[in-house]
């Protein structure tokens, strides 16, 4: 894993080397084993000039006509190595990469080029990224299983080419006008341009007030810098830059095409080989713990696959409140898979004290606390030495972990006319939960009511006028059209599928746990979205994936024998939880009631201030569940005063 930045000048001016190298070093926690650097002239104007370590020990000024300028941190996890170094050339240095992430089917795909004629140096999956580019161009991408982030220029067609992977695991942020083409891994190395300035997005500000929306465009809170979308790649060649889609979902297959027990042997047999390749490492593998059904997966399946090998360490986030604790059940996997368990208790009040620094790592404000429990995790994992983490995200997304894709079923049914499914489904569903989650009924109307009608009681239910400015919710009101899950799919579930996959969850969630692991230099690895796995689950019919009133079918049943049946039957749902009222009720009330109290808050024009302290004092009544809304407002704030004092 590492950090990645670069400027391609569409002017003829050289490459500002103090610029190039303040937008590289600002990422050094992304990768603390090593800095490089390389300057290019377009049109053979000139040989490469690579640079090992700081580019100003090595270079004062820059010679006309090299525009373009490649910075990379390096994160040593696969050949750590001197010739896995960054930026790497081509044998014929007409070829360059910078890149960041990680291709787990790299040996599969050297030996493919190997029998292609492509001769090797190191046994890095940079350099296997390098060969296909120069083999398939463009149409490399699809061939690449991993999460990856990466620009290659391309001496012999004058192309700058960039490329995310399909979701979106690792990041790249740009920035683009007249002058000048910049990017880099984070935002923060964008904000270094001080010639350039930048002030919030009020846009993206209402969508994650209103919404808890981010991450569902490619703007972010930071107007006029960009996110290349996941899934997408962006090209300069002849002074335009040019932006497009190289993934996208699916339809699934028609509710007739699969052999139940053979898709549950199919997807067994697909998870081993997705933790096996996810274990290729130079450094020692763990993983996170949560006692859910998703890390529980990953962890009793690495112990199979590496059976007699080493202790494993997994790194569990735990609370004293029986509610945010699942001590009895992740103990259960420590006891079976003979991990080393390391316990983590986050206190509320330590990380709202460091929020300072947990933004200026996350750049932009989180909808959440359970992300501070997330540092927490990542912060443990580091003080034990663990590079690589293994983690659950995704699981959810694919197959329909969260307990509103019953709601989006149950209208799926509806529709077609299928009413004793939905009642034997609905009577199913009920026996099984204590209670209904309210987005079963939220994602039940979704699928049945006309959206106006839907945002209306959205808006209602969440409380938003009880403190929003209604100015800033009358400028932003056509942003309701991020509450459409569209209509690309045949099914409400499939739909629900798609924007949870690439708008409405796992953009944030994805965000989130690169920039907390990356905060502590650690590679955080995600089996779930494995590009077969991911291929695989879309296809699948809903039944493989909601049945009998419970959710991931046929995770739970391909994981028979291999958990522990406690785990593979729960039915509660508790998710990386925290006691999160509690501190925004009791804990910190006296810091937020200062923070909701100064001028700076009251003058942002997002929100009536009287009516939000209010709706605050009345939340810590408990007569409001505002949580939600309340932790937007802190982070918001915090954000401001951290980029924007």
């Amino acid at each position: 894993m590492c950090g990645i930045a670069g400027m391609y000048n569409l002017s003829p001016r050289p490459v500002d080397l103090g610029l190039l190298e303040r937008m590289t070093r600002v990422l050094a926690h992304r990768g603390p084993d090593g800095e490089g650097y390389v300057l290019l002239a377009p049109r053979g104007q000139g040989k490469p000039l690579p640079v090992i370590g700081r580019l100003s020990d090595s270079l004062r000024s820059t010679t006309p006509g090299y525009t373009i300028g490649l910075g990379h941190r390096r994160l040593a996890v696969l050949d750590c190595s001197p010739l896995g170094h960054q930026p790497m050339a081509s044998e014929d240095e007409r070829t360059w990469i910078t890149y960041n992430g990680e291709i787990y089917n790299y040996l599969e795909l050297r030996e493919e080029l190997q029998g292609l004629g492509r001769r090797f140096r190191s046994t890095s999956d940079t350099e296997v990224i390098l060969h296909a580019y120069q083999e398939w161009g463009p149409a490399c991408l699809p061939r690449l299983n991993g999460m990856f982030a990466f620009a290659v220029w391309d001496g012999a067609r004058d192309r700058l080419f960039c490329a995310r992977d399909r979701l979106g695991m690792k990041p790249f942020y740009y920035r683009v006008d007249r002058e000048r083409l910049a990017f880099g891994s984070e935002i923060k190395a964008l904000l270094e341009d001080a010639g350039r300035p930048t002030a919030p997005n009020p846009r993206m500000v209402h969508d994650f007030l209103a919404f808890g929306l981010q991450d569902h465009t490619e703007e972010t809170f930071f107007d006029g810098i960009l996110q290349l979308r996941p899934g997408h790649s962006l090209s300069v060649e002849g002074g335009r830059l040019h932006v497009e889609k190289w993934w996208d979902l699916e339809p699934s297959a028609p509710q007739d095409a699969f052999d139940d027990e053979s898709a549950i042997r199919s997807f067994r047999a697909l998870f081993d080989d997705t933790i096996r390749i996810h274990l290729r490492s130079d450094v020692a593998v763990g993983s996170c713990l949560s006692g859910g059904l998703d890390s529980s997966s990953i962890v009793c399946t690495m112990r199979r696959l590496l059976a007699p090998g080493p202790r494993l360490q997994t790194f569990s986030s735990c609370f004293d409140e029986a509610a945010c604790d699942e001590r009895p059940y992740l103990n259960l996997v420590v006891a079976q898979a003979r991990t080393e368990s390391v316990e983590i208790f986050p206190d509320g009040r330590r990380l709202y004290d460091e929020m300072p620094r947990i933004l200026w790592f996350q750049e932009e404000p989180f909808g959440g606390t359970s992300y501070l429990a997330q540092w927490a995790v990542m912060r443990a994992a580091a003080e034990h030495g663990v590079k690589v983490l293994l983690d659950g995200q995704g699981g959810d997304e694919l197959l329909c972990g969260y307990p509103g894709y019953w709601g989006s079923y149950g209208g799926d049914l509806i529709r077609r006319g299928d009413v004793r499914r939905f009642a034997r489904e609905a009577w199913a569903y009920g026996r099984q939960q204590a209670r209904v989650h309210p987005t079963v009924y939220a994602n039940f109307a979704r699928a049945l009511l006309p959206l106006s009608v839907v945002a209306q009681a959205r808006a209602w239910l969440k409380g938003q006028d009880l403190w929003m400015s209604p100015e800033f919710a009358s400028r932003y009101a056509d942003s309701s059209r991020h509450l459409l899950y569209g209509d690309r799919f045949p099914s409400a579930v499939e739909n629900h599928v798609a924007a949870y996959l690439q708008s409405h969850s796992l953009p944030a969630l994805l965000h989130h746990e690169d920039r907390n692991a990356m905060a502590f230099s650690i590679e955080a690895r995600l089996p779930f979205l494995d590009a077969r796995l991911v291929d695989f689950s879309l296809r699948l019919p809903t039944r493989l994936k909601l049945r009998n009133g419970r959710s991931k079918f046929i995770l739970r049943e391909a994981m028979a024998g291999v958990l522990p049946d406690a785990i593979r039957q729960r039915t509660d749902k508790m998710g990386f939880v925290t006691p999160q009222d509690r501190w925004l009720r009791e804990t910190l009330r006296p810091q937020l009631e200062e923070l909701f109290s100064t001028r700076a808050f009251e003058q942002r024009g997002y929100w009536d201030p009287s009516r939000l302290r209010t709706a605050y004092r009345e939340y810590c009544e408990g007569r409001h569940q505002l949580g939600a809304s309340v932790w937007r407002w802190v982070s918001l704030e915090l954000w401001h005063q951290r980029f924007f004092p």
